[in-house]
């Protein structure tokens, strides 16, 4: 996405969404919502799905972590400009993933999603993919003991690897679809990318998985 020099003090004046220190809430995430259940949105670029579905789930909490500072001001900016937004269970981190168990707790979050993620196609970036086995590592770190992680792609290749990172890293799938649009999940908003996908009449790629039980 191409720099946007509104980006830096837009971020810097709406704390109350994008949170400068996210650590200090580490182990408190449901208190600070409010809530039972905690979904994780990584890579959420503009924030279409973080900020449907905190709205379709008011008493679920979510968090929404992006690196490039101009999609989270545009993100941020979505939402405190939209009448829906109440502040009550939605809160962006502008920051890399790799840090997640800096900011939540062992055991704390239930849902992570992956929404059509960056594919890093070639082999020396492969180890970037949010789907990678260093990261799984660090989502099996903060996944509640019944936790999952939801992912979505237009990537047949990232789906592919994917699957099989998830079967050597312990993983066991609840859900898989090659072709998940084929049918209607009112339950989950359609993405930015996902509508523009679904136009050209490209399958989206579809799982959950949860972690297997020894």
């Amino acid at each position: 996405m191409r720099k946007k020099k509104w980006a830096e003090p837009y971020l810097s004046d709406h704390p109350e969404i994008a949170l400068n220190d996210p650590a200090v809430y580490k182990g408190k995430w449901k208190q600070l919502f409010g809530c039972e259940t905690l979904h994780v949105e990584i890579g959420m670029g503009k924030g279409d799905y973080l900020h449907h579905m905190a709205h379709a789930y008011p008493d679920e909490g979510w968090v929404g972590i992006e690196k490039d500072r101009s999609a989270a001001a545009v993100a941020v900016r979505k939402l405190a400009e939209s009448e829906e937004f109440t502040g009550e269970n939605e809160r962006v981190i502008v920051s890399d993933a790799a840090a997640l168990t800096e900011w939540f707790a062992p055991g704390e979050i239930d849902v992570i999603h992956l929404n059509f993620s960056d594919p890093w196609p070639k082999t020396y970036t492969h180890k970037r993919r949010l789907s990678s086995k260093q990261f799984l590592e660090r989502y099996r770190q903060v996944l509640a003991e019944n936790g999952t992680i939801r992912m979505k792609t237009d990537n047949k290749g990232l789906f592919e690897d994917s699957v099989l990172y998830f079967l050597e890293n312990g993983f066991t799938f609840t859900e898989f679809s090659v072709d998940y649009r084929r049918t209607e999940h009112p339950e989950d908003a359609v993405t930015e990318y996902e509508s523009r996908f679904m136009e050209l009449g490209q399958p989206i790629y579809q799982l959950c998985a949860a972690v297997r039980e020894n």
